[in-house]
């Protein structure tokens, strides 16, 4: 099951994605439902509730604007850093110099606020030269929690997964650098393009997907999932650690090597630029950046 969110002429809608990706059908769920998105789908389904019904008339894919599959999240995003080996060596005299050595010891782990969100197709916008002139993109899996709790097993972890989204994580890493807590670094507004829609877990298994990214129709990040230091079970089990996660939590699991700041000279984002990014089993969303004089 596919679950897309997106605009047809009449406000946002949630709907359901038709098999062949052509139509989508939307459910029929009063409007202040549909402004949460997914969200109200996956904490329904906590409950064991079903899925609403579908409205009698569906919309050409082509027709509607997608929106990110969560557009109003419950909290901030949590996200996995240096959890790609790649990416951690890429990046280990700069953004990780100051983290542990080993770096099976623990997961980093830190935050994006809500409202950085955008959808799949939107604009994100590049700062002010005088804020950051070092955006970087990062292609990343997001986990969406299905049942809640608290200090939940690795074993139990993937029974927790109610699908699969892609982000990117887009980084000002000069801010993530000075600020030495990454937050403020990840948050901007428009930071954090989500989509195209959320795949259920019975229809892919994150653990074994492919990661790709292009940057201007370059390749630049290309990693299968396995290749994650700490797996997804392993980041439900640390995140929710004296933590209670709730349905429609979201966990984005790290990036692998290529990202901007990792060549030389670095090749961080200029106004014009756009990024694509691909999962398999997911399917792909691209941005175009501007701004920044």
């Amino acid at each position: 099951m596919r679950i897309a969110v997106f605009v047809a002429g009449q406000g946002r809608q949630v709907g359901m994605l038709s098999p062949d990706g052509l139509r989508v059908t939307p459910f029929d769920v009063p409007a202040e439902v549909a402004r949460r998105g997914a969200l109200p789908l996956v904490e329904a389904a906590s409950r064991g509730e079903p899925l609403p019904a579908p409205a009698s008339s569906s919309f050409a894919l082509a027709d509607v604007r997608l929106e990110a599959p969560l557009p109003l999240p419950r909290r901030n995003l949590w996200c996995g850093g240096r959890n790609y080996h790649a990416h951690a060596q890429e990046l280990a005299g700069s953004v990780f110099k100051n983290n542990a050595a080993d770096t099976m010891e623990w997961p980093i782990v830190f935050s994006k606020v809500p409202e950085c969100v955008v959808g799949p197709a939107d604009t994100v916008q590049l700062p002010a030269a005088a804020i950051s002139q070092q955006i970087d993109y990062e292609a990343e899996l997001a986990v969406v929690i299905g049942m809640g709790g608290k200090n939940i097993s690795r074993e139990a972890a993937m029974s927790h997964v109610y699908g699969y989204t892609i982000v990117n994580d887009v980084t000002a890493r000069d801010v993530q650098m000075r600020h030495q807590q990454w937050d403020m670094g990840k948050s901007f507004d428009t930071f954090c393009p989500m989509g195209p829609w959320l795949v259920s877990a019975d229809e892919m298994d994150g653990r074994e997907t492919r990661v790709r990214c292009w940057v201007n129709g370059e390749l630049r990040q290309d990693a299968p999932t396995a290749n994650m230091i700490f797996d997804i079970p392993t980041l439900i089990e640390t995140v929710s650690r004296g933590i209670t996660l709730y349905p429609g939590d979201v966990i984005a699991t790290g990036t692998p090597a290529g990202v901007g700041m990792g060549f030389k000279p670095p090749r961080y984002l200029r106004d014009g630029d756009t990024v694509r990014i691909e999962i398999d089993g997911i399917g792909s969303i691209e941005n175009q950046f501007t701004g920044g004089a």
